[in-house]
Parts: C-alpha cells; sequence; structure tokens
C-alpha cells in the first residue's frame, strides 16, 4: 500500500468469498508439507525411521567365534565396547579345544551399535604360557572399572580343568592389573554377573559346576571382600550364565538352560519367580538360530536390549557330533552375536526379534 493510501473495507467485505474443496485443501497442505516446510520436518511429518540391527551384530573376525558378549561403555573413547569368550572356531583341534586358550575379544562401536569392529584382545596373562579366559563381567565404581572373568590354567581337548574368578581393576577398558582370585563357593565356578543394589551392596552371581550347575550368589560392599550364600540363588534344572539387571520396576534374571534363556523376576532382588523362556525358537533373521546363548543385558532409559550368541550351523544349541578324527566340524563351531529387545508384557519378559525394533545404543556421558 503506497503511503497514505487507505482501503474501502466495505468493497473487502462485499467481495465474494472463494469456495475450498477437500481436494484443493489437500493439495495445498501437500505443496506446504513438501516445498515449504525444511526438509527434516517434511520428514518426520511423514514417518521416522527405525534404526535397525544388523543380523548378525557381530562375527569374530580372527576366529569366528565370538560368544559369551558383555556390552558396556568406554568413558575414555567415548563409545560402546563388546567384550566376549573369542573361541577359536576356525582351528581344526580335537573335540573342545577350541573353546580353551581363549583370551578375551574386543569390538567397539562408534556409530551408536550399528556395526562393530574389532579391535583386539585384553592382556590378562596371571602366569607363563598359553591359558584360558571365558565370559568376562565389567562394572564401573569408584572411578575404576572392575572385570571379573574366568581362568582356567592351559589348553584342554575336552571339557575340564579348575575354573576360578579373577578380578582385575583398571582406569581404562584397555589396561588391567590383576588383584586376586575371588573365594567364592568352590574351585569351580564360572559366568558372573553382577549388580549394585540401591543400598549400595554388590551381588554376584555365578554358575557352581559342583553343585549342579545352578546360579549362587555373593555379597560384597566393596568387590574386593565377598560373604558368599550358602543356598543357590536359583536351583532346579541345570543352567548356566546367569545376568541379573533391572527393568521396568523389577529385577530380572535370565539363565541359559542351553535351549534358549529361563526368565525369573523379583521385586528385592533375593526371591525370585520362575517365569517362562526366551529366544528358545529358532530366529527368522540370518544366522540367528537355533537359540540365543549366554547374554548380556543392557538398559537404556525405557529400553531394554539383550546380547547373546547363536551356533547358526547347528540343529539345537546342543549339536557337538565329532567327525572320525575326533573333530567338531567347523560349521558347528563358529558362533555369532546377535541382538534383540527385552519387553514386559503380561508382567514377564519376551523379546520379539523378528518384528522390526528400534535399535539404538545412546552416547552416555
Amino acid at each position: 500500500m503506497l503511503p497514505g493510501k487507505r482501503i474501502d473495507t466495505n468493497l473487502l467485505a462485499n467481495r465474494p468469498k472463494p469456495v475450498y474443496s477437500v481436494a484443493s485443501a489437500f493439495l495445498w497442505f501437500c505443496l506446504v508439507t513438501f516445498f515449504v516446510l525444511p526438509p527434516s520436518k517434511a520428514q518426520k511429518t511423514i514417518s521416522t525411521p527405525l534404526h535397525k540391527a544388523p543380523a548378525p551384530l557381530y562375527r569374530d573376525p580372527i576366529f569366528d567365534g565370538a560368544a559369551d558378549p558383555v556390552v558396556v561403555w568406554n568413558l575414555e573413547e567415548k563409545a560402546w565396547w563388546m567384550l566376549y569368550t573369542q573361541r577359536r572356531a576356525n582351528v581344526d583341534a580335537a573335540d573342545v579345544a577350541y573353546c580353551y586358550g581363549t583370551a578375551i575379544g574386543v569390538a567397539s562401536s562408534q556409530n551408536n551399535g550399528q556395526s562393530w569392529e574389532y579391535r583386539g584382545t585384553l592382556k590378562l596373562d596371571i602366569e607363563r604360557g598359553m591359558n584360558t579366559f571365558w565370559a568376562p563381567d565389567i562394572v564401573f565404581h569408584n572411578g575404576q572399572y572392575h572385570l571379573f572373568v574366568v581362568y582356567i590354567p592351559g589348553v584342554r581337548n575336552h571339557w575340564g580343568g579348575k575354573p576360578k574368578m579373577a578380578h582385575y581393576t583398571g582406569k581404562n577398558l584397555w589396561d588391567w592389573q590383576f588383584k586376586n582370585f575371588v573365594t567364592l563357593s568352590s574351585d569351580d565356578v564360572i559366568d558372573a554377573t553382577l549388580l549394585q543394589l540401591p543400598t549400595g551392596q554388590w551381588r554376584m552371581w555365578y554358575k557352581d559346576q559342583t553343585r549342579g550347575s545352578v546360579t549362587m550368589m555373593a555379597e560384597s560392599r566393596d568387590l574386593e571382600h565377598w560373604r558368599v550364600s550358602p543356598e543357590p540363588a536359583i536351583g532346579g534344572k541345570a543352567h548356566e550364565g546367569p545376568k541379573a539387571f533391572r527393568f521396568g520396576g523389577w529385577y530380572w534374571m535370565l539363565t541359559d538352560e542351553w535351549a534358549g534363556m529361563r526368565v525369573y523376576r523379583s521385586n528385592d532382588c533375593t526371591t525370585w519367580e520362575k517365569q517362562g523362556m526366551i529366544l528358545d525358537k529358532p530366529g527368522n533373521r540370518p544366522e540367528d538360530t537355533p537359540s540365543g546363548a549366554h547374554g548380556d543385558v543392557v538398559v537404556v532409559g525405557d529400553k531394554a536390549f539383550i546380547f547373546y550368541f547363536t551356533h547358526p550351523g547347528r540343529k539345537s544349541h546342543s549339536e557337538a557330533a565329532l567327525d572320525q578324527d575326533g573333530v567338531l566340524p567347523y560349521s558347528l563351531r563358529r558362533s555369532s552375536i546377535q541382538v534383540a529387545p527385552l519387553v514386559i508384557q503380561n508382567g514377564t519378559l519376551v523379546s520379539e526379534r523378528d518384528q522390526p525394533f528400534d535399535f539404538w545404543l545412546p552416547d552416555l556421558k
């Protein structure tokens, strides 16, 4: 409008009003959405894509035998790390020799779990020679990491040896100082899982092979001195690989029954209610068969993810027929790491890994 020029409002009032149809309104919405709004807003108006989990999530590029994973945030590198038993699956040797002489492998992710890069192995030597390390678990307490890992002297062709629970500390996840062997319910224990209670008390659950392979428990205030409970925390059918965590207002325990994982629930972390099974049926994703074994759980906000390993070349987890040379075929030895969601339905945990789910490990402080 030119300076000093006024508009006759009567003319505006008497002007014919335009008629809009549903079709024209929809056309205007599309034009505004795609050409006026910034691209990011236009895309979010339509849908938000899922972060799809790779399947398998990870295969060890050196020995192809990644098992018993634990996933932890590396404060120093600002990245997610996966530590695991590095079984020597591509080595032809008698019976289960590929499960001995194992180091703890390391893989890391710089993109929130979407891909993993092999980094090497931890240097955990306690004594001379080639020895065996299995099933790590890591917690961060009072400014340092604590690693609890199974140690067995030497390498064997068949199941055996006397495993001990070794305790290490470190300021980062590469450099470890051996502290001691933890005195537990026997000298034949494996597969530790640790959890700190709201009281500050730490609890460790583990498999005692002298008690019929059930889960025992010990308590500590400082992760150095442990008081062992005389009775099993979870008895009954033999199992291994316990994993304890808190999610959705409950404490949960998962145990590996060699045909999937048993679910237990508790409101006090002491008395456990036995529930159903997860990962006991073959999945439809690549390498996600025949069942899930010895896992770790990461809880981020209101989501939980379970990391586990599979033997994709087997018809059942325990399939182990040796050939005429007494060697387990490579297809039965190798193992892969997978990830799946955990959700609470009707008061118990379920894992629908064949359905699309959003997999994203956020950066932590």
